[in-house]
């Protein structure tokens, strides 16, 4: 006999289980299963091997994807698969008929279908007077519940002459609508006269609350002609008080409004539009949808400040003072803000100006923008704009769409109270565009001086003067910043402090806030001169001071802990700094290592400040191939083919075979691949570190440059000079190679870094090569380019300097690096 149907000698035998979701199929019911679970198809496989019979039981839980045996009912139904069809989507679709009612007693197996033993149920008979009874009850009570289903009796007209109690209970269990418990119950209840009596019971409620539905219905359909006739009723009302001179709500709140209209000082368009909307909102019933959008459109209407203006304190010297109070350094941006307050003073007609503080996370755009509003006494504001995709969020939602609300400059200006506050617009160059629009083409108006005296938001349908705020913007990248409104701002560069700097901005600023954040005083906790040095060189390497400030924080955490400890006072010292924060993860020596072939130092300009690269070249004996690697964008492998070409046209005077690109395979690396690299600021380093590999002379590893290359050798000039001296500094690299014409660009340096630098202006890459390869140094390779290079000096004034080249020799700071 088959493994399935093996008796043990009693009604006992093992079947594959399939669990069903959300329903139950009684014995004598033929019920057509969808099956798409893998442990349901294996049961229903291994069911059609021996027999085709299968026992089915329903989930407690119809949601539970994969059951659980605790989430499977111990009843159940053993059925026939009767019809059994592949579907091409993977499922199966089963006609299955319920043969007799069983008992779980035991699961033989999980995987990879559920094998159960299951004990067979004996259905005892049932007949006589008492059984007929409920019979024709149960006839009665289906005919009634399917005339409230409104279903035509097409289910009772087939019970036609059924007698037989049990297969009656199964039939109307299958058919009526009720919880997957209640079914249950009824399938657990083998004698067919208790059956039948639960299912009387359970129709008769049914038909109780399909009732008491019916009534609520009718009760809801005369409850909105009633409403319908209050609305009449209360129209005549209205009618009737004015006749008496009584008011109603509605009445008062149109008064109220109107009265606000006329004490705003509105201007003559906005007063207009506010009394057109309040004469609709006046005409409308109290519970239109549209009564709602013109009250919250004429709420924003008279929340803004259409002439409040805050009373400016123009004082330079206050200004200075509140500036150098927020912030160490930074003379550029306190200078304008000076600037723009003397001319203050004398003419009140000024326009505000637009001010773009551009450069690395942590450098302190943010609280600087925040101090100006407090130099010029007025509001401040910020909201973010990174991310944001969607036109409407500067210019409003028309009011046709749901929830529609102002832009956020109009949400601005109504939290300022004020027509000139200074708002600060963080992240502009992390805005993007999708089919919703273009953010960025919409911020042109807000920030353009000439427009933005009547800009018009969505919502409001109004002009609205933007022309007194003074808007502050920040990005960590210029060049991502679109260059029509790039236009239209006042571009401001912070650079990356020097370790000086940040000791100052530490000693200064960021332990007295973190030990006053942190519950502590100045008595219990401090922290050396020298650990603070130790602490900016060895524990951060960034461009501005977070790092710094969260290790300040971390510090003052470990205080906090053994004060509570017992200790009376925490000094951190040179000595016990590596106690508390471990060991430095930088060290300032850290690119100072040994020359080696093919290994060149470049310095590059990205969003988080200045930093320094290496570029690596390998050799190897092949057919000429050039290999790029590292992420590298189309203007860094540009400048990789005019090195390798201007290489090929000096191979003889450097001392390389004239035909290494016949037989040399070449690969050009740049560490750390999973970061996009771009810009052409590696030209002489890439040349540098191919002329290196190919000749075999060592780079000396205490040089580092930037410059752009071109075919016959020249270099040109780069931007972001600043940070990329200050990265090679941080690392401890001395002697920098600079383009000749980017000389201007170091006087931005601060002077105690380059009294530490070693910097030499270069214009033709044969100067590069004597300055970095030993070997060269003495080579005649620069008699044919006529150099004219030299090195900085502070002590040289820079019209001294460009004397014999004119200002020709002057970069940008804009031009990308």
């Amino acid at each position: 006999m088959s493994r399935s149907m093996i008796e043990d000698g009693t009604s006992r035998s093992v079947f594959p289980l399939l669990p069903l979701r959300g329903m139950i199929v009684f014995p004598g019911m033929v019920t057509p299963l969808e099956v798409g679970r893998e442990r349901s198809i294996a049961a229903l496989e291994e069911a059609m091997l021996h027999e085709s019979k299968i026992l089915l039981a329903a989930q407690r839980d119809a949601r539970i994807a994969e059951p659980q045996i605790n989430d499977i009912y111990q009843h159940g139904v053993i059925a026939q698969v009767k019809q059994l069809l592949h579907m091409p989507e993977g499922q199966i679709k089963v006609l299955v008929e319920g043969v007799t009612r069983c008992h779980i007693d035991a699961f033989e197996q999980e995987s990879p279908f559920y094998r159960v033993q299951a004990s067979i149920i004996e259905v005892p008979a049932a007949g006589g007077p008492t059984a007929q009874a409920h019979v024709q009850a149960a006839k009665r009570y289906f005919g009634e519940y399917e005339k409230h289903k409104r279903r035509g009796g097409q289910w009772t007209e087939q019970l036609g002459d059924v007698t037989d109690p049990s297969y009656l209970a199964d039939y109307i269990a299958t058919h009526i609508e009720v919880d997957l418990e209640q079914k249950q119950r009824l399938l657990e209840i083998a004698d067919p006269i208790k059956r039948l009596e639960a299912l009387n019971l359970l129709l008769a409620k049914e038909i109780e609350l399909q009732e008491l539905d019916r009534r609520i219905q009718s009760r809801v359909r005369k409850q909105m002609e009633r409403s319908q006739r209050e609305y009449y009723l209360r129209e005549q009302m209205k009618a009737i008080q004015r006749e008496l001179g009584e008011r109603d709500p509605k009445t008062e709140e149109v008064d109220e409004l109107r009265r606000r209209i006329e004490e705003t000082e509105l201007p003559e368009e906005v007063a207009e539009k506010a009394l057109h909307e309040l004469g609709r909102l006046e005409k409308m019933p109290p519970a239109a949808a549209e009564a709602v959008v013109v009250r919250n459109y004429l709420d924003w209407l008279l929340a803004l400040p259409w002439s409040e203006v805050d009373e400016e304190t123009p004082s330079i010297d206050r200004a200075e003072s509140v500036l150098n109070e927020d912030h160490y350094g930074l003379e550029r941006v306190k200078e304008r803000i000076c600037e723009f307050l003397a001319v203050r003073q004398l003419s009140r007609r000024l326009k505000a100006p637009v001010l773009c503080l551009v450069g690395p996370p942590g450098v302190g755009k943010t609280s600087l923008g925040r101090s100006v509003a407090r130099a010029l006494g007025r509001k401040f504001v910020r909201f973010s704009l990174g991310g944001v995709r969607d036109e409407a969020e500067i210019r409003g939602h028309r009011r046709t769409y749901v929830g529609a609300m102002p832009g956020r400059i109009i949400q601005a200006m109504r939290q300022a109270g004020s027509k000139n506050p200074v708002i600060l617009l963080d992240e502009v160059d992390k805005m993007a565009a999708d089919f919703r629009g273009d953010p960025a083409a919409s911020l042109l108006e807000v920030l353009d001086p000439e427009q933005n005296h009547a800009f018009g938001d969505h919502f409001l349908e109004v002009p609205f003067d933007l022309s007194q705020v003074m808007f502050v913007t920040t990005a960590n990248v210029l060049m991502a910043i679109p260059r029509p409104l790039r236009d239209r701002m006042e571009v401001i560069e912070l650079s990356g402090y020097t370790h000086e700097e940040k000791r100052h901005i530490a000693q200064d600023h960021l332990v007295p806030r973190q030990i006053e954040e942190h519950g502590l005083s100045a008595e219990q906790f401090s922290i050396s001169e020298n650990a603070l040095v130790d602490l900016v060189e060895g524990y951060t390497r960034e461009s501005g001071v977070r790092q710094l400030e969260r290790s300040v924080a971390s510090l003052c955490r470990k205080a906090a802990r053994e004060i509570l400890g017992g200790k009376e006072r925490v000094h951190v010292t040179k000595r016990t700094l590596e106690r508390y924060l471990g060991a430095p993860p930088y060290r300032r020596d850290e690119a100072s290592k040994e020359d080696r072939v093919g290994v060149v130092h470049g310095m590059a300009y990205t969003e988080t400040g200045g930093c320094v690269i290496q570029v690596e070249v390998s050799v190897a004996e092949g057919k000429g191939s050039l290999t790029l690697t590292g992420k590298l964008g189309d203007v860094m492998k540009e400048s990789a083919q005019a090195g390798y070409s201007y290489v090929r046209s000096r191979a003889t005077a450097l001392g390389i075979d004239p035909n290494f690109h016949e037989t040399k395979d070449i690969h050009i690396h740049v560490p750390e691949g999973a970061v996009p690299k771009e810009g052409p600021s590696a030209g002489i380093t890439i040349t540098l570190a191919l002329v290196s590999a190919l000749s075999g002379q060592p780079v000396r590893a205490d040089v580092a440059m930037t410059g752009e290359i071109t075919l016959r050798g020249r270099v040109l000039p780069v931007g972001g000079i600043k940070e990329k001296v200050l990265a090679a500094h941080r690392v401890g690299i001395e002697t920098i190679l600079l383009p000749r014409a980017n000389m201007p660009d170091v006087e931005e340096i601060p002077a105690s870094v380059r009294k530490r630098m070693h910097i030499r202006f270069v214009e033709h890459m044969d100067e590069v090569l004597g300055a970095a390869i030993d070997a060269f140094r003495d080579e005649p390779l620069f008699e044919a380019v006529n150099s004219q290079g030299g090195e900085y000096n502070d002590e040289l004034s820079r019209s001294a300097f460009l004397g014999e080249r004119g200002e020709a020799g002057g970069v940008s700071q804009s031009r990308s690096g």
